[in-house]
């Protein structure tokens, strides 16, 4: 017998073990509850959903509750100039739970603002994501930039938020924006998009793209509609996702059982996700490297600004401008975010019951969304509540002791 027969009797052997050990398991293991062959049928083999790892959705798993107030105006961001003394203030703030999605954007047009004196040195106030984003933009424009703020992007709000590509979230209220509102999202949200292609691909993957599921009990169409029911007196936030639909990609209606997910209707897309640890890291990193300069310093009234070297200020407090600029504009919008112990295996987030999940480099982000995009307006509650933190895992975790293995 050659040493090639012995190999090829050994992977045949082999391969009825593993194919017993199949068997084996049925009967010695106890019945399992299996997902067997997944239904396929209609679906282009580059659409048949990958496997999908379950998440441990255990409340001795949390590892942190964080709680962050969205700073949200009816109008919009506030992207104007304001003149102080000698001082030329650009004010950008007030992106409700889009800051992080149309940064680039914002930072952008905040930019075009202050290069209108050709100033060689920018200060920039606050250090959170639209703060850092401004800054690097200065800094492109070929400005020397300082920023000047309590804390680095880790200690403040922006670090707090889920890290979904979200440009219309709580962005402005459908009446109060005006029709002319939807361009400037538009072209907010179109250079960021772009701008953040720069950021694929990196070491520590702190932008990428990732599989969500829309998950329900009851057909699609019945969801939605049961979802745009509006009470007397609520208010509606602007939706202008339409406006670049050619920028994502579409939704896709899954056969029942195509998923492990034990539910009746599934929906998948992919969408961006920033794991923002590892992307703030990046930012900051970028900022230093190309010579900027960190002064911890606190504001209490606008005339303050005046006392800085810098005569452009771009104004990046977020939420802090309802307190220190007098700006009674700002409304909360409180977000609370459960995190489990992440899971690399897990790969996906998804939408079920008022719950969403999205899996990120740093921890698997839980949040209870019942109530629509309603919940927490005007709420400016900065502690964290664990009876929210616990209803939520709980239904996730209903949800995996069906799931289908």
């Amino acid at each position: 017998m050659t040493a090639w027969d012995i190999d090829r009797r050994r992977l045949i052997q082999g391969s009825l073990a593993l194919s017993g050990l199949g068997l084996a398991g049925c009967t010695t293991m106890g019945p399992r509850r299996g997902f067997g062959r997944p239904n396929t049928v209609g679906l282009a083999a580059d659409d048949i959903p990958p496997p999908l790892a379950p998440v441990r959705a255990h409340a001795d798993r949390l590892f942190d509750i964080t709680v962050c107030l969205r700073p949200f105006r009816a109008k919009g961001p506030r992207i104007e100039t304001e003149q102080i003394g000698d001082t030329l203030v650009v004010h950008n703030y007030g992106h409700g739970g889009s800051g992080w999605s149309l940064s680039w954007g914002s930072a952008n047009l905040a930019i075009q603002k202050a290069l209108v004196n050709s100033p060689n040195q920018v200060a920039v106030i606050g250090c959170g994501v639209i703060g850092l984003t401004s800054a690097i933009m200065a800094q492109r424009a070929g400005c020397a930039v300082t920023i000047y703020a309590r804390d680095l992007l880790p200690q403040t709000r922006s670090a707090r938020a889920t890290g979904s590509w979200t440009p219309d979230s709580r962005i402005s209220l459908r009446d109060e924006a005006g029709p002319q509102f939807g361009e400037l999202w538009e072209q907010m949200a179109r250079f960021s998009f772009k701008t953040y292609r720069q950021y694929l691909g990196l070491p520590g993957t702190p932008v990428e793209w990732t599989d969500r599921y829309t998950l329900s009990d009851i057909p699609p169409e019945q969801a939605r509609a049961e979802a745009e029911v509006q009470k007397p007196g609520d208010l509606v936030f602007g939706q202008y996702s339409d406006r670049i639909a050619d920028l994502t990609p579409r939704a896709q209606d899954l056969p029942e059982g195509a998923t492990p997910f034990p539910v009746k209707y599934v929906s998948r897309s992919e969408s961006m996700q920033f794991n923002i640890a590892d992307y703030g890291h990046t930012l900051m990193t970028d900022f230093f490297t190309a010579g900027g300069k960190f002064v911890r310093k606190e504001f209490h009234a606008p005339h303050d600004l005046t006392q800085l070297k810098e005569k452009v200020v771009i104004n990046c407090p977020g939420y802090a401008a309802r307190e220190w600029w007098n700006d009674n504009s700002i409304v909360p919008v409180r977000g609370q975010i459960q995190w489990l112990i992440p899971q690399p295996e897990v790969n996906y987030g998804f939408y079920y019951n008022g719950v969403s999940i999205l899996s990120r480099r740093d921890g698997i982000v839980v949040q209870d969304l019942n109530g629509g995009d309603m919940r927490g307006y005007n709420n400016s509650r900065e502690l964290a509540d664990r009876a929210e933190a616990d209803h939520a895992v709980g239904v996730i975790a209903e949800l995996y002791s069906r799931f289908r293995v």
